[in-house]
C-alpha cells in the first residue's frame, strides 16, 4: 500500500457524480483514478482502504486512459470491489484481483405472469420448498455431479451444457451474457484441485453474499423499455445471485500464486503486491485468460441450473393454484469478469483488457455485444440490493462507453465487514424485523443472515441514483424484496 493514505483534499469533484484524483498524487501513477459518488458515498470509500487500492491500479503496466470505481465501492483483495480499469492489448498486464475470487459472480433475472396478490397466497409454500430444494452454505454440493471428462464439457461450454442436458432452454442462453459462456475457454489451464472442489457444486447456490430472492415489480420508472423486457407493475420476479463456488476460487488462488513468481520475471514493480498481474500475452495471462474463462462457463452453467430448480419449485407448488407461472428469462450478467473489448482511446481504436470487478457492463442500444432482442433499446443492467431492501433494474445508456468503458455498479456495496455485522446485531431480530416489512427470509445458517442484514451494506438507492445521474444506466423498475433465501 502507498505509505499517506488518500484523503479528500486529494480529490478535484468534477461534477455532481465523479470525482478524479490526478495522475501524479502518487509517483507510481501512469493515469488518473475516477471514482462515482456523491458526498455521502465519499466519505463512506474514505473509511477503508478502497480509495487507496483504486489510486494503485493506476500503476498496473499497460493501464490506459483511467482506472475507475463505482458508488458501491468497498475494500477488496488488490482491486477495490467496484473497480474498473482497461489493459491496453497485446502487451498490457491481466491480473487476477481485477476480476476476484468469485469469478463471474453475476445475478439472473427469471418474470413470471403471476401477479403479487395472486402469488402472497401461497409465499410461504413456495419460498419453503425453494430453500428445501436449493443447496445453500459453505461447500453444500447438489445432486447434479459431473466426472473429470464430463467437468471438461462443462467448463468448455457453460450454460450451453445445461441447456443440451435438459435443464433450460436456447431462449435462455440468448439473453445470457456471452451466450452463457466464452468459447475459447481452457478447462487444461484449471487445475486438478480447482476441478475436485467445483466437482458436486452445479446448481447450488454457495454462502456470504449469495442469494434467491422471490420479488414483486414495484415501481416502473420508464414504461416503454419495461414493456419491451416484459414487466409489469406488481410482476412476481426471482433474481438469482451466485457464481463459480470453489472452482472459481481456486482458480484465482493457483494464479495469484504463479504470477506472484513472475513478477520478477517480467521486471513488474507495483505499489500493492495484490495487484499482482502478469503481461495478458505472456504463457502465464494465457493460460490464467483460459482458466478465467472456464471457470465463468461453471458460473453460467451454475445459474442455469439454479433458474431450473426454481422453476420446477414454481411449476410442482403452484400447480393448479395458478394459470401459468411463467419465469422467462430477462438476462443474466457477470459482476466478476475481464473480456476484452475495443474502445477509442486519443482518437485511436484499441483492444483493451476491461477488468471489471464488482461493476458489470451497461452497453447502450445498438451495441453489436448485445442480444437482437436488446439491440434496439440497450442492455439489461441488473443491480441487486441487500435481503432487506430493494434490488433495480436498469438499461445501458451511450454516456458509458466514453466515461466508463460500457460499464456501471453492480449492488450496494458493503458498509460493515461481517465481523462487524456479526457484533452489531442478533439474527434473531434481523429475521423478525424483515417480517414485519413482509419479507419472508430463510438461509443455511443464522449467522450468515446476520452477515448478510440490511445495515451492512449502502443504501442502493442512493448507489443507483448516482449512475442513473451520470448518464451511465437509467433507471427502469424498482424490486421489493418478498421471500429470500441466503446463501
Amino acid at each position: 500500500m502507498s505509505e499517506q493514505k488518500i484523503r479528500k483534499q486529494d480529490l478535484k469533484k468534477v461534477d455532481d457524480t465523479l470525482y478524479e484524483i490526478p495522475k501524479g498524487t502518487r509517483n507510481f501513477m501512469r493515469v488518473p483514478a475516477r471514482l462515482y459518488a456523491d458526498d455521502a458515498l465519499l466519505e463512506a470509500a474514505l473509511a477503508d482502504l478502497s480509495v487507496e487500492q483504486l489510486v494503485n491500479t493506476t500503476a498496473l503496466p499497460g493501464v490506459v486512459s483511467h482506472t475507475l470505481a463505482m458508488p458501491d465501492i468497498h475494500q477488496g483483495y488488490g482491486f477495490p470491489i467496484g473497480g474498473v480499469a482497461a489493459t491496453a492489448l497485446p502487451d498490457g498486464v491481466i491480473s487476477p484481483g481485477g476480476i476476484g475470487y468469485d469469478i463471474n459472480c453475476g445475478v439472473r433475472l427469471l418474470a413470471s405472469n403471476i401477479h403479487s396478490e395472486e402469488f402472497l397466497r401461497h409465499r410461504e409454500t413456495v419460498v419453503d420448498a425453494l430453500a428445501r430444494s436449493v443447496p445453500t452454505g459453505v461447500g453444500r454440493g447438489g445432486d447434479v455431479k459431473v466426472d473429470r471428462n464430463e467437468m471438461d464439457v462443462v467448463l468448455r461450454e457453460g450454460a450451453r451444457w445445461a441447456v443440451k442436458h435438459g435443464f433450460g432452454s436456447q431462449e435462455d442462453l440468448s439473453v445470457t451474457e456471452e451466450g452463457g459462456g466464452f468459447t475459447t475457454a481452457d478447462p487444461d489451464a484449471v487445475s486438478p484441485k480447482a476441478k475436485e472442489r467445483g466437482n458436486d457444486q452445479l446448481g447450488t447456490l454457495g454462502s456470504g453474499n449469495h442469494f434467491l430472492e422471490v420479488q414483486e415489480v414495484a415501481e416502473i420508472y420508464d414504461e416503454e423499455v419495461a414493456r419491451a423486457l416484459g414487466l409489469f407493475l406488481g410482476q412476481i420476479t426471482v433474481l438469482i445471485h451466485s457464481g463459480s463456488r470453489g472452482l472459481g476460487h481456486q482458480v484465482c488462488t493457483d494464479y495469484v500464486q504463479r504470477f506472484q513468481k513472475s513478477l520478477r520475471t517480467y521486471g513488474i514493480e507495483l505499489p500493492d503486491r495484490e495487484l499482482v498481474c502478469t503481461p495478458f500475452n505472456s504463457p502465464e495471462g494465457k493460460e490464467y485468460w483460459g482458466a478465467m474463462q472456464a471457470a465463468a462457463n461453471f458460473a453460467w452453467c451454475n445459474r442455469q441450473l439454479l433458474a431450473h430448480r426454481v422453476r420446477a419449485v414454481f411449476t410442482e407448488t403452484l400447480k393448479g393454484k395458478v394459470k401459468d407461472a411463467g419465469l422467462r428469462q430477462i438476462y443474466d450478467v457477470a459482476h466478476n469478469i475481464a473480456k476484452i473489448e475495443e474502445y477509442t482511446i486519443d482518437g485511436r481504436k484499441m483492444k483493451l483488457c476491461i477488468h471489471r470487478k464488482g461493476a458489470t457492463r451497461a452497453f447502450p442500444a445498438g451495441s453489436p455485444d448485445l442480444p437482437p432482442i436488446y439491440r434496439s433499446i440497450g442492455q439489461p443492467v441488473l443491480i441487486p440490493g441487500s435481503m432487506g431492501t430493494e434490488s433495480y433494474v436498469l438499461i445501458g445508456q451511450k454516456g458509458s462507453i466514453d466515461a466508463t468503458f460500457g460499464t456501471t455498479c453492480h449492488g450496494a456495496g458493503r458498509s460493515l465487514s461481517r465481523a462487524a455485522a456479526k457484533r452489531g446485531s442478533r439474527a434473531e431480530d434481523v429475521v423478525r424485523d424483515l417480517a414485519k416489512q413482509g419479507i419472508l427470509v430463510k438461509g443455511a445458517s443464522m449467522a450468515g443472515i446476520v452477515e448478510e442484514m440490511p445495515d451492512a451494506y449502502k443504501d442502493v438507492s442512493r448507489v443507483v441514483n448516482i449512475v442513473h445521474k451520470a448518464g451511465i444506466a437509467r433507471k427502469v423498475a424498482r424490486l421489493r424484496p418478498l421471500g429470500v433465501i441466503k446463501g
